[in-house]
């Protein structure tokens, strides 16, 4: 029986734990602070869901160019990760500027910090579904927005 940190598939077809964590951890480095929305379609499953409304790989995709295009310089931290069979938990932080529209608002040149929580679900070793926890409003006021 390979070790439980080994980088294969099990006898049910999920990938381990360890690798479903470097997983998570990638989309933070290579996509959300680098902006490389090609590796999308590597860690994001066809058929992927948010509890944002997000579906897909086109709209998860949309989702990182939108923030970067309102906080150019955004940078990802991950707090804490651990993970259990296809589930990934992520509580993340991130600073930024805010140099672009957001939310219908022009950019205010802004440094912002925001937290939020994800959960993740793994399949066939790609993010099939997410559960999003984000402070927006706690990133409107740092901005003092008045809607």
């Amino acid at each position: 029986m390979p070790p439980e940190n080994q980088v294969e598939q099990n006898h049910n077809g999920q990938y381990h734990t360890e690798h479903n964590l470097q997983l998570v951890r990638r989309l933070y480095e290579d996509c959300f602070n680098t902006g490389n929305l090609d590796r999308v379609p590597q860690m994001i499953a066809t058929d992927f869901v948010s509890n944002r409304g997000e579906h897909g790989q086109v709209e998860f995709a949309a989702n990182i160019a939108g923030l970067r295009k309102a906080f150019p310089d955004v940078c990802f931290v991950v707090d804490d990760i651990f993970g259990a069979a296809d589930r990934v938990a992520v509580r993340w932080s991130f600073s930024a500027t805010h140099s672009g529209p957001f939310a219908g608002f022009p950019a205010t040149g802004k440094a912002v910090r925001q937290q939020g929580n994800v959960i993740y679900r793994i399949r066939d070793g790609k993010i099939a579904q997410a559960w999003v926890q984000i402070d927006r409003l706690g990133l409107i006021q740092q901005l003092e927005l008045n809607a």
